[in-house]
Order: structure tokens, then C-alpha cells, then sequence
């Protein structure tokens, strides 16, 4: 009885509540055109377009975008962190594509190698899954063997890289310094 009579109650509030919500929109506004028909009436006149004029404006834009992305795209990918990276060098340098292709090399072969041994694992027998697993095991376990040691030949290089363009200005003061001191005496 009690739900039944909570039930009704509600409902009466439900639609005591409604009108309240439909009533409470803001009254919609008309624009001013005032000044619109005082323009026309004194005889004020809205400055004409010059088509030819915008065409030329957006065709010079569009040469210049397009001049600044060949140009973007010549010089390529600037460094944001100042000092610390060197981009370009390390891309370019000669060993440092030696060890990169060499790696994709290995990375190709231990691919068709893992293939072959997955294709093998399909049509095995129980016994002899067991060892195409051992050997895939293996495989992984050298696989990330040549991983480290790629790293770390190129973390060598790095390094080399980064005294071979160390800023050498101190030694160079230094130096000029002692010449300075020597011509004076």
C-alpha cells in the first residue's frame, strides 16, 4: 500500500513539475536591423568585393605554403633538444647504417627461421613439438643476444660520434691564451 501511494504521489509531482520546465525558456529575441535600414535610406553603400583582388591574394598564399613545405621537406626534421642529440649525424653516419643494415639482415633471417619452425610446429607430432620449441626457445634467447650487442655497438658509436663534435672552445681559449702570452714576453 505504502509503495503504491509513493508511486502516485510522484507522479502528481512529475506533472505539477512539467509545466514549470516548459514555461522556463528565454523569450527568443529578434536581431536589430536598425541600423541596416539607416544605412540603406541615407544611401550608404557596403564596399564591393574584388574577386580578382581575393583569387590573387589566396593563389600567392597557397605558392608560398606550398614553397615553405618543399623547403620544410629538403631540410628535413630540425632537433628540438638543443645539445643533446645529434640527428642527422648519427643517420647518416656511414657505420651506423652498416649496423643497421646488417641488423635488418639478421632481423629477416631469424624471421623466415621462426617461420619455417612455426610451419614445421603445425605438422609435428607431439614428441617433436617439444623440440621445435626448444629450438624456437633458443633462437629467441640468441635473437635478443644480437639485440644487446647491436645496442650497445651503436651506443659505442654514439659516444665516438659525440667527441668526435665535442665543443672543444675551452682547449681553443686556452690555447690562444698561452699564444697571447708568449708574443707579449
Amino acid at each position: 500500500m505504502k509503495i503504491k501511494s509513493l508511486l502516485i504521489i510522484g507522479a502528481i509531482a512529475a506533472a505539477f513539475v512539467t509545466p514549470d520546465y516548459a514555461m522556463a525558456k528565454p523569450k527568443p529575441t529578434k536581431p536589430d536591423l536598425s541600423d541596416k535600414k539607416e544605412d540603406a535610406k541615407e544611401g550608404k553603400e557596403r564596399p564591393k568585393i574584388d574577386r580578382e583582388k581575393i583569387k590573387e591574394r589566396l593563389k600567392a598564399a597557397f605558392d608560398k605554403r606550398k614553397k615553405n613545405h618543399k623547403d620544410a621537406k629538403r631540410k628535413g626534421q630540425k632537433v628540438l633538444q638543443k645539445g643533446r642529440a645529434f640527428g642527422k649525424l648519427v643517420r647518416d653516419d656511414e657505420k651506423v647504417k652498416e649496423l643497421r643494415d646488417s641488423f635488418n639482415a639478421a632481423a629477416k633471417e631469424h624471421h623466415s627461421q621462426v617461420k619455417d619452425l612455426h610451419k614445421q610446429l603445425k605438422d609435428a607430432s607431439d614428441e617433436d613439438k617439444e623440440g621445435l620449441r626448444e629450438q624456437m626457445q633458443t633462437l629467441r634467447k640468441e635473437w635478443f643476444e644480437n639485440m644487446k650487442g647491436n645496442r650497445e655497438e651503436v651506443r659505442e658509436r654514439i659516444k665516438d660520434i659525440r667527441e668526435e663534435f665535442k665543443n672543444k672552445r675551452d682547449e681553443v681559449i686556452d690555447a690562444n691564451k698561452e699564444e697571447s702570452a708568449e708574443a707579449g714576453e
